[in-house]
Order: C-alpha cells, then structure tokens, then sequence
C-alpha cells in the first residue's frame, strides 16, 4: 500500500545530514521516494530518523519485580528465576511492545529462560506471534548452555553449605541434564523451519564460552558455516569470565577463530573484558560486537572498551539487555549514554553523534538479519520513527540542528509514530498491535500468583548469595 509522509527534518545520513521539508514515500515497505523542499510541513514540525535496533535483548520481565537489583551478574542471574516466564506469549509481547513504543525497528531475543511450560518449539512459536503482533522484526536465538549452570566450576563448595531441603531446590532449578550439540542444531533448524520468514531471523545462541563445551562450540560453528546461519554469543562480560577464561581456556579467542566461529555471522554481546589483541581478532574477522552500557552498569560488570574497539575496526551496535536506565527499554537513551561515555576525550572525538547513530543502526540490522542499512534512501526498507521536533525543539531560540538535539535531550516519550515494513506499529506513542498497559497489568497478577512456587528459593536466596560470593572472590584471587 502506497503512503507518504511530510517531515520538517530527516536525517539522510551521517554524509548528507539532515534535510528540510521533506516527503518520504514507501510503498510494499519499500521506500520509493526521498524528495526534499517540498514546502513547509503544516501542523506540529516533526524529525523523522531510521527506526532503532535493539540488538541484544532476551524478551523478559522486568527485572526489578523481583528484587534483582544492584546485583553483579552472577547473583543476578539465578535470582531472576523468580522471574521465570509465567506465560511466554504474554512476556515476549510485554517486552518487545516496550521496544516498539522507544522506537525499535528490529528486537535480538536471546532466549535464555524458557518458561518450562511447553516443548522449547512451541514456546518459540508463542514468541514469535508476539513479534508478529507488535510488529518489530525479531532475530530470536534459543540460548543453550552445558556446563557450569550455578558457578563457572565446581558446585559442590556453594551446595554444601545449604540445608537439604536448600539444595534439592536449587538444584531442581538450575542442575539439568545437558542437551547435546546434535540436539541443540536439531532444534534450531526446527524452530526455523517454523517462524522464520521475512521479519524473523532464527540465529544460533550459545550462551557463552564459560557456559559451552568446546564440542558444543564447534558444532555451532560448523553449522554456522555450512548454512550461513548467524550466530549469537555473551563474551567476557563480566571480571569473573575473564579470570575463568584465563584460567581455563587461555586461547580463548584464538580458538574461536581457529575453529572458524570467528566471522562476519556473529555478534558478541558485551566485550567488556575484551583486550586489545582480542579485539583485534574480533574486528579481523568481521564480527559485531553488542554495547549495553545501562545493563553493565546495574549489574556492576564494568566498562567496556568500545571506543578502542571502534578504533581497530570492530562494527558497534546498541542493545538494551533487558535493563536501560529505567528499566523502561528506551534505546534512544541507551544510545545517548553511549555516545557520552564513549564518543570522546576533550577535542578528540570517537565519532560524531550522527555517525555514532548510522552505524548503530547499520550494524545493529546486521547483527538481527534486518535488510537493508537503515538509511532512509530509495529501495531500503521504510523502517523509520516520527519525533516531535516540537518537543524536541522546545526552546526554538535559534535553528540547531535535531541530531545535535536528539543527543542532548532525546527520550522514547518525544516518539510519535514507527513504522515497520511500511506498516505502522506505534501511533501517538502508544504500540498499536497489542494493548502493553492492559498485558503488563495481567502478568504482574500472574506473577503474583506464581511466586508461592518459589517460597523455597526465597528461603534459600540469603545463603546461597553468600556463598556466590564467597565462591567468586575465591576465583578472582585464584592463580
């Protein structure tokens, strides 16, 4: 269906700037025009820019119901099991809605917590309906581990400690028989060979190399380069993973592109702990790597070194994590942060806040299997979001230009309208295809009803993150 739109202000691109009085046309969610002094706008001024991409995410709760809060990631990521999917539909929908109303074009789900409810099949299923219906492009990787589910080592010295009945209830949560490398690519063929089409990209999902076997790692790998499937990977985030890799598997990176898991098909989230010989490997090989500057820090894990990774070729991309700032999914804000932390030092600029924005974005399309770059040119997707260059513009003191505004100030409440595929999915900032206010209010009663089947763990929590603790100190100190 043919439609246009009338902007005041449209971002063409890093090179080209913004342009003035501009009538963007799509149609098949296809741009076919780009024609600027068409004539001042009426009515509110708006900026229109190339829709976001949040490019690592994992489609969950609020973290934050749950007393996950200030927590390093190793505490964290048990304690969210009282955030356990009580409905994976409604959960997925919860949180990729949240994407689409920031003005996300494309959502990475790395699926690290099933539900437990349904075959892993059927669950994707339900997920990808949710993308469906919100109307985001999804790049969905069903994560999987086969080691070290509770430390990175040896459980025993953290589960001797418990009582019992402690033990037997955290074991039940966390100690499962590990799924096979075969298995594992059995799935993710299946689960492709189900929802993915033109606006689902099925990646593979390791977890992460403290959390994979070196078989499982190359069997990814393996099948990554016979079907040019992508990949998607935690790598070192955290300073407890460093000392872990360092210890057990010093060649880590050099492995990785040895067995060819290395290349343009992947993207790493974090890299936090990342050094400069590694960095190097990773932008050789033409992979991605993930920034999710408000997640490392709620959950304490450090800076990551982006400004030299852009520096020796690697390709940035932005992801929320589950966790921005407020804990409310704004990839406009997650974007600013980044630009500020890592966009430079006194006169010496990383890059530009225009060129921060279109690779972002570029990068981030690549790493979800999103087509096209995300410039808003003829034969690219029409995939854009609606500012209120009023708003944004509050002052109109003298002309400036809106990137420079939108890096100073911008926020997902100045988004107006996203467009998808020439189909709009958020209207007047609210997402059009789901209804989030009335979801999000039925799962924070169902959640309320579900926590009774954590009692234990909850009785457990006190020790057991005493003894997390205790136990990666331990580690750090190691060798």
């Amino acid at each position: 269906m043919a439609a246009e739109i009338s902007a005041s202000s449209l971002f063409r691109g890093p090179d080209r700037g913004v342009g003035d009085n501009v009538v963007l046309r799509h149609d098949g969610g296809t741009i076919t025009d780009v024609s600027e002094g068409a004539g001042t706008a009426r009515g509110r001024r708006s900026f229109v820019i190339p829709a976001f991409v949040n490019a690592h995410d994992h489609a969950r709760a609020t973290a934050s119901f749950f007393g996950a809060v200030g927590m390093p990631l190793e505490s964290w990521i048990l304690r969210t099991a009282l955030g356990t999917p009580v409905d994976p539909y409604l959960t997925a929908a919860s949180a990729l809605a949240r994407s689409a109303n920031a003005g996300c074009a494309a959502v990475m789900v790395h699926y690290t917590r099933p539900s437990g409810m349904m075959p892993l099949l059927d669950e994707a299923k339900a997920i990808a309906r949710a993308a469906s219906d919100v109307g985001v492009r999804m790049a969905f990787a069903m994560a999987v581990r086969d080691q070290n589910p509770i430390v990175y080592g040896d459980t025993e010295p953290v589960l001797s400690g418990l009582s019992k009945e402690g033990r037997k209830t955290v074991e039940d949560l966390f100690v499962r028989a590990p799924m096979s490398p075969r298995a594992y690519i059995e799935l993710t063929e299946a689960i492709a060979a189900a929802i993915a089409g033109p606006m689902v990209d099925v990646q593979l999902g390791p977890a992460g190399v403290q959390w994979c076997s070196k078989p499982l790692l190359e069997a990814v790998a393996e099948n990554s380069a016979r079907t040019g499937r992508r990949i998607h990977m935690h790598l070192l985030e955290t300073v407890y993973q460093r000392a872990w890799v360092d210890q057990h598997f010093p060649d880590m990176v050099c492995w990785l592109r040895d067995v060819g898991f290395l290349s343009e098909r992947l993207t790493l989230a974090h890299c936090i702990y990342a050094r400069p010989d590694e960095l190097e490997m990773i932008a050789a090989s033409g992979a991605r790597i993930v920034t999710n500057f408000s997640s490392n820090m709620h959950l304490r894990s450090g800076l990551a070194p982006i400004a030299a990774a852009h520096k020796c070729g690697c390709a940035i991309a932005v992801g929320i994590d589950g966790l921005a700032l407020d804990e409310d999914d704004d990839i406009l804000r997650e974007m600013r942060l980044v630009q500020m932390v890592h966009g430079g030092l006194g006169f010496k600029q990383t890059w530009t806040p225009a060129e921060m924005f279109a690779l972002a974005i570029r990068n981030g399309r690549r790493a979800t299997g999103a087509p096209g770059s995300g410039e808003l040119a003829t034969g690219n997707p029409a995939d854009y979001v609606v500012i209120d260059l009023d708003r944004l513009d509050r002052d109109q003191i003298m002309p400036v230009d809106p990137m420079v505004l939108l890096f100073a100030r911008g926020n997902a409440s100045l988004v107006n309208e996203v467009v998808v595929a020439g189909r709009t999915i958020v209207r007047d900032g609210a997402c059009a295809g789901v209804d989030l206010p009335v979801i999000e209010e039925e799962l924070r009663g169902m959640y309320r009803a579900n926590l009774g089947k954590f009692a234990n763990f909850q009785r457990t929590w006190l020790p057991l993150s005493e003894r997390l603790s205790g136990w990666f100190e331990q580690q750090l100190t190691c060798g």
